[in-house]
């Protein structure tokens, strides 16, 4: 591993050992991180296929009500029943952090409070009561399908989230860190070799007085 391109003084020794004591607690503070990460984002996962699951289900049997529907009405008085919808509704968006990752909470508000009735747009005598069952499977499943959306953003913000730490954490551990011990390694020595020849110069030098002395 190559090191840094650093002056080998005491004060470069002091300041290298102390980015590296920051950088092995910041690589094992980021390294709990990912694993309470990848923790989180398996139970969103596992939640998220759950859902998508009853989704599926709930939209499949929709689908075939409308189907049904379509063969015994026409398709012109199909169209009209379903034109105009006498519900609205808004989508509010808030966040919650999971992890330092912010993920989407969305909540449905109604804009006023009819009754269950009120989700049909359409009067009973020209339509079928498989369309009835088809719009009310509808109702029912768009909770679900919101829920499937809010969890389904929230895997995907920690997938990128966990992936850019992976990456932290790999640079720290492969890169960063052992060039910081190689750098220190090489100051120690070089500081350890530079003491080694003062003290035999200092050595030499007393010899020399010595010998002056007796002479």
């Amino acid at each position: 591993m190559a090191k840094l391109n650093v002056s080998p003084t005491r004060m470069e020794l002091t300041r290298l050992k102390g980015r590296l004591k920051t950088a092995t607690r910041g690589h094992k503070l980021l390294k709990d991180k990912q694993d309470e990460l990848m923790k989180k984002f398996i139970d969103y996962v596992k939640k998220n296929m759950e859902i998508r699951v009853a989704v599926e289900k709930e939209l499949i049997a929709a689908f075939n009500n409308f189907l049904i529907a379509r063969a015994v009405m026409s398709s012109e008085v199909l169209e009209e029943a379903i034109m105009y919808p006498t519900q609205k509704i808004n989508l509010e968006m808030s966040t919650k952090n999971i992890m330092s990752v912010n993920s989407p909470v969305f909540n449905l508000v109604k804009e006023d409070n009819k009754e269950i009735s009120s989700i049909y747009p359409y009067g009973f005598a020209t339509t079928s009561g498989e369309l009835d069952g088809a719009i009310s499977s509808l109702q029912e499943v768009f909770d679900k399908l919101i829920e499937l959306a809010q969890v389904e953003k929230s895997c995907q913000l920690m997938a990128d989230e966990i992936e850019k730490t992976r990456r932290r954490v790999n640079a720290l551990e492969y890169v960063m860190i052992p060039q910081l011990i190689e750098t220190v390694r090489y100051i120690t020595m070089k500081l350890d070799e530079n003491e080694r020849g003062s003290r035999v110069r200092l050595m030499k030098v007393k010899d020399m007085m010595e010998k002056q002395k007796e002479a």
